[in-house]
């Protein structure tokens, strides 16, 4: 039985491949008239001479999932629908009192980073919920102090954002402290807001504290609910009230979007991911700060760039292997890594003042992994002299050379110097993971590399390639059905075509094989 054998980086066989080829040169040019002669190819001749060489695959055993593949539909453009706007509830209070144990309680899942000691949450984040068939937009906010100097500063700023950009907003108090100074300042705070406070008497954890509660009501924030955010008690009465002052339809929110494009914003910590969010949004949107990991949860934030709404993800910067992390930088990198599964296309972040580390290729390496388009932004440009340029350009021929197909932009974040290049590297690298080769153009191209350059023989024996598919799109994923096992080398040489004749910039291609024999007669 065979399955499929998908592109690995193995050991080169250039060697091997030089001795046994010597007229033919894997790592040479495409032959130039290749690309004109597939583009003047009629479609219906290309076709043609697909169905007919996949009319011959019926001499071969083929299972269902090959069927499957053959069968499968092109896909068409995605559209972009414009739902209403979701309304908006935030949390927030004073450092510590539970206020994203309560955000994960209200999703049902482990979404906010928690950790027993104060000021883990940094950033405004939003998740969507559902409660009672309605969906709703929660936003957890850092601990808001009074008179907070550097970072804290910056913290409660966002909070304070929070609260304007709420419908609603959830004031969470400890019921074993009780009603503090730093409370009082909230208080203050939200009433010049002027939105509707739900009081929450967190850590609740039985019916014997329901009575401190009461002494809530001298924060004038009216009826106290005590809740347990860690053991879920009494979080299902507070969302049912909570319905009752939630509008059907935000007031504040921009009308939701369904379906722009989303990207994700990695690299290592203090790179400067941060601050081309809030460059590219136009305020601040995100914590910034001198402090390396001031990010620790995944920022979502729409953003209207080069004349579209794009999904920008601030992450985490990935310090290190993720065994050998601990406490809230643990749990950050495992929401980096989620967040790269949602998204469309990798910024990957590169500080041009240092030199390309370890953790940079393993950055890379992530998103080749996830099958994510790929850009790459080479920050702080503005910093750069001749000497560091002469050793950067050095360093990616070196190390980046697996990735030359990925568009480069050099930018400042801090300035915003050239980010409007930014968007056309968006544009190009989402409409190559999109791009999809009809099978009689990938058929006819196969044709001509396997007569210029046949596979050499193996064992005696020469695999040959009897039908090649696109089977999917984003990424790119072509299927080869073959007559034996083709040399990691030699799909590499199909990619490096690909790339050549059809683009392809910006996206990794996988190609996989699918070994069949002749039926038995």
């Amino acid at each position: 039985m065979s399955t499929d054998v998908p592109h690995e980086p193995d050991a080169p066989l250039e060697a091997e491949f030089a001795a046994d080829n010597t007229d033919s040169d894997y790592a040479g040019e495409v032959d130039p008239g290749l690309a004109d002669r597939l583009a003047e190819l009629d479609d219906e001749v290309a076709e043609q001479r697909a169905a007919s060489l996949r009319a011959g695959l019926s001499d071969y055993e083929l299972d269902e999932d090959d069927l499957d593949v053959l069968e499968a539909a092109e896909a068409g453009p995605d559209g972009i629908t414009y739902l209403p706007a979701l309304p908006v509830l935030a949390i927030v209070g004073r450092p510590n009192v539970g206020k994203s144990a309560l955000v994960n309680r209200i999703l049902g899942r482990r979404e906010a980073v928690v950790e027993d000691v104060p000021g883990v949450t940094r950033d405004r984040v939003s998740y969507k919920s559902e409660w009672l068939g309605r969906r709703f937009t929660v936003v957890d906010t850092g601990g808001w102090e009074p008179d907070a100097a550097g970072i804290n500063a910056s913290v409660a700023a966002q909070a304070e954002v929070a609260v304007d950009l709420a419908d609603a907003v959830l004031f969470v108090v400890d019921i074993n402290v009780g009603a503090t100074a730093t409370d009082e300042h909230v208080v203050r705070m939200l009433r010049n807001a002027k939105k509707p406070v739900i009081l929450v008497a967190n850590k609740a954890d039985d019916a014997i504290k329901d009575p401190q509660a009461a002494e809530l009501w001298s924060l004038g924030l009216g009826e106290p609910w005590p809740v347990s955010a860690l053991h879920g008690r009494g979080v299902a009465d507070l969302l049912d009230h909570v319905m009752t002052v939630l509008p059907p339809v935000s007031a504040v929110a921009k009308q939701e979007i369904g379906g722009p494009r989303r990207v994700a914003i990695l690299g290592r910590p203090n790179v400067g991911k941060s601050s081309l969010l809030n460059k590219a949004a136009g305020e601040e949107r995100v914590v910034v700060n001198e402090l390396a990991g001031t990010t620790r949860d995944p920022v979502d934030e729409q953003i209207e760039l080069g004349g579209r709404i794009w999904t920008f993800v601030d992450t985490a910067g990935i310090r290190k292997r993720v065994h050998l992390q601990q406490g809230a930088d643990f749990y950050a990198s495992l929401r980096t890594a989620a967040a790269l599964e949602k998204a469309e296309v990798a910024v990957v972040v590169l500080d041009v003042t240092e030199p390309i580390s370890v953790q940079d290729l393993r950055i890379i390496d992530l998103v080749l992994e996830s099958g994510r388009a790929l850009v790459l932004a080479y920050n702080k440009w503005d910093l750069l002299d001749d000497d560091r340029r002469r050793y950067l350009e050095r360093e990616i021929e070196q190390d980046l050379a697996h990735v030359t197909w990925a568009p480069r932009v050099n930018i400042s974040a801090r300035t915003g110097r050239h980010l409007e290049k930014l968007v056309p590297a968006l544009e190009t690298a989402l409409e190559s993971w999109d791009t999809r080769i009809p099978t009689g153009k990938f058929n006819a191209l196969l044709a001509e590399l396997t007569a210029e350059h046949p596979h050499p023989v193996r064992g005696g024996k020469q695999p040959r390639i009897l039908f090649g598919t696109q089977a999917s799109t984003r990424p790119p994923t072509f299927v080869l059905f073959t007559t034996g096992f083709l040399d990691p080398q030699y799909r590499r040489f199909i990619q490096r075509r690909l790339r050549e004749v059809y683009g392809f910039e910006g996206t990794p291609i996988v190609v996989n094989m699918r070994v069949r024999e002749k039926r038995k007669r």
